[in-house]
């Protein structure tokens, strides 16, 4: 049996949003899920996201799967906090310390099993959740009504300056060209 200790390692990764940075995992912290904490009030659900709250630079936390993705406030240079954000979420990972509290409810969206649904669920997993995660963000699927599709945009994609073209040329662009049922697509305002 091995007491060797899992080398543990986290860069730093710019997202098309300036005001947000994905800090990246080489393992885990949160399989399978993802939280957003646009606000400090917000955050008392995870441990994590509270700690980070700490920091006077920290103006939201997105944390899924491998990474946490931290917008800055106002007058942040990223170049002074990156250092500190790192050694803090290297040191409490390692700890061991709750990243989030066990929820009760999924995440998972568990409406109509229509077969345009059915679809459009298809496309968002294969496509486009795996884009919109490389750049530290997420997309959730809403609803589909009279040929809307509604998402949910969460992270760096939460107000980033180019989430409107995404959404309306990519996203909007995929989806009707796959599924002659969409519309159009639009962003939930939160």
């Amino acid at each position: 049996m091995s007491t060797e200790k899992e080398f543990l390692n986290i860069y730093a990764e710019e997202t098309p949003n300036p005001e947000t940075m994905k800090f990246v995992f080489n393992k885990m912290i949160l399989p399978d899920d993802a939280v957003d904490f646009p606000s400090r009030e917000q955050a008392q659900a995870a441990p994590l996201a509270k700690s980070l709250y700490e920091f006077s630079f920290v103006n939201g936390v997105f944390i899924m799967n491998n990474f946490v993705t931290i917008t800055r406030t106002p007058g942040t240079e990223w170049h002074e906090v990156i250092p500190i954000v790192k050694e803090f979420l290297k040191a409490y990972v390692e700890a061991g310390e709750l990243i989030v509290y066990p929820r009760t409810e999924p995440l998972k969206y568990e409406g109509a099993e229509t077969q345009v649904v059915a679809q459009i669920l298809e496309i968002l997993d294969t496509y486009i959740k795996p884009a919109v995660e490389t750049d530290g963000g997420m997309i959730s699927f809403k609803s589909f009504n009279d040929g809307v599709v509604t998402v949910e945009l969460k992270g760096s994609c939460s107000g980033c300056p180019s989430s409107t073209v995404t959404l309306k040329r990519g996203i909007e662009g995929l989806l009707t060209k796959m599924v002659p049922e969409v519309k159009e697509v639009v962003a939930e305002s939160l």
